[in-house]
């Protein structure tokens, strides 16, 4: 017989209660975004006073309802639903894609195993089915839903490890000088992974870049060949599409042609920007992106789609099956490639999410044309926040964007001040502020504000006031344009 503190926990109509109180009080909110402005994009509070806040909540004499701590948490939290959020590259859920994630924390089946994913697995195996022939890849393609663009990559070079050396690492130890090769401006996962894998810091060959900030791709050449002159062998090429800091891609085609021609292993790291190869007017952007042998894409960056949901898609779907070689037979029937419905073979969770849920659930409800769309709107922003930028003679343009990542910095005409010192004062005084959300990045060792234009419900005018927020900001500081 159940506890009483048991059954309260799990009473049925408390839980209808709760959940329809918790919907409403989403859907106000959502309503409240399109009609106010006193919600602020994000509600800073010092790292110390909010421990102090939630520590007293927790012991409060009278204890909150549920609806009552849900509205708490959001009202001191990033609202990224809020048209002036412009700041990490992470989306706003569609309604669905959460709903679709509320279901999946209930239900609560692990899917490492076919067994405990009986709908989870073949969702997922068709939502990378759908992505990938979409991006451009054949039947053969396939792969998975991992947790994170991080773990995706890190996944990825273990099987091009695990493929391109002739040395059976997982059972002896890692081989000796294993290398990369990837663009100076690649995201740090990349670095990371290659010290994970115990290559050390010699095992990251990276390259110049241009001005654009892509990777200098005539430079591979003489590159490899010292590297072999080092002793060092080269098992793969990361393409970043895009960089982190400027949202610059690499030129995909060449660093496949490249590969190709020398037996090595082309991955990209299009956590961010591989969505463009759904949209149709910005598909060319990573143009060549099918070719390469491994592809990370986050949905939760440029899709709508809650964190932290990342496709990883082979070119050869059985190659997602070469990153692990051992067994755990008291999971598996039988050890034959190909089953794609045991994830934990491939995977290192070996309790995993029902992450395809939320992507099915959006392709099912708005078809892959809302994908398309989004793409398109956030890319589209990103261009006319630049036209902007370059029309303003008190801002500055770090580069054009090729998608929807913006970096720029204030620079009133005449002022002799530091630009660095005067724009991270900016960017925090914003911060603070609340009014919008943006980030600030360095480049070639200059500090930049950072947009990433992630709702595609901002407009012009939440542009436009952004720019004139900073200058208030900055005339409150003694300088003024």
């Amino acid at each position: 017989m159940k506890s009483a503190i048991l059954r309260s926990a799990y009473d049925p109509e408390a839980f209808r209660r709760n959940g329809h109180e918790l919907v409403d009080l989403l859907a106000d909110y959502l309503s409240a975004l399109e009609s106010e402005n006193e919600i602020p994009a994000n509600a800073w509070t010092p790292p110390q006073d909010s421990l102090e806040f939630w520590e007293k909540e927790l012991n409060a004499p009278t204890a909150n309802t549920p609806v009552q701590l849900f509205g708490k948490v959001m009202a001191r939290s990033v609202h990224l639903h809020h048209p002036r959020y412009m700041g990490h590259q992470i989306s706003p859920p569609a309604p669905v894609a959460a709903l679709a994630g509320f279901l999946g924390d209930f239900l609560n089946n692990g899917m490492g195993v076919y067994e405990m994913g009986v709908s989870g697995t073949p969702i997922e195996h068709i939502v990378i089915k759908t992505v990938a022939g979409e991006l451009g890849f054949d039947d053969r393609s396939g792969g998975y839903l991992t947790s994170g663009g991080s773990l995706a990559n890190l996944t990825a070079l273990l099987a091009a490890r695990s493929i391109k050396s002739t040395e059976p690492v997982w059972e002896t130890g890692n081989g000796r000088g294993l290398a990369l090769m990837v663009s100076e401006e690649a995201h740090y996962c990349v670095d990371r992974a290659a010290r994970i894998m115990g290559w050390g810091a010699k095992g990251i060959i990276k390259i110049p870049v241009n001005d654009r900030f892509q990777m200098r791709t005539e430079l591979l050449p003489q590159y490899l060949e010292k590297a072999r002159r080092d002793d060092l062998t080269v098992l793969a090429v990361v393409g970043s599409a895009c960089s982190t800091s400027t949202g610059a891609f690499d030129d995909l085609e060449s660093i496949g042609q490249f590969c190709r021609d020398n037996g090595l292993w082309f991955h990209v790291d299009g956590a961010h920007g591989a969505a463009l190869g759904l949209s149709p007017a910005y598909r060319s952007v990573v143009k060549g992106l099918n070719q390469a042998d491994s592809v990370a894409m986050d949905f939760h960056k440029m899709l709508m789609t809650p964190s932290v949901t990342t496709a990883l898609i082979f070119k050869d779907g059985l190659n997602s099956f070469r990153t692990f070689n051992q067994q755990a037979q008291y999971l598996f029937d039988r050890a034959e490639e190909g089953e794609w419905y045991n994830l934990a073979k491939r995977t290192f969770e070996c309790t995993k999410l029902m992450l395809g849920l939320k992507v099915y659930a959006i392709l099912q409800s708005h078809g892959m044309a809302f994908f398309a769309e989004c793409v398109t709107r956030l890319c589209d922003l990103g261009k006319a926040f630049a036209s902007l930028i370059r029309e303003t003679p008190d801002f500055e343009l770090a580069v054009d964007p090729a998608c929807n990542i913006v970096c720029f910095r204030y620079k009133p005409p005449g002022w002799s001040g530091d630009p660095d010192s005067l724009n991270e004062g900016l960017r925090k005084a914003l911060l603070m502020d609340g009014t919008y959300y943006v980030v600030q990045t360095r480049l070639k060792n200059q500090s930049w504000i950072r947009c990433t234009l992630s709702n595609p419900f901002t407009t012009e005018t939440e542009l436009t006031g952004l720019l004139r927020k900073i200058r208030t900001l900055a005339a409150d500081q003694g300088i003024s344009f």
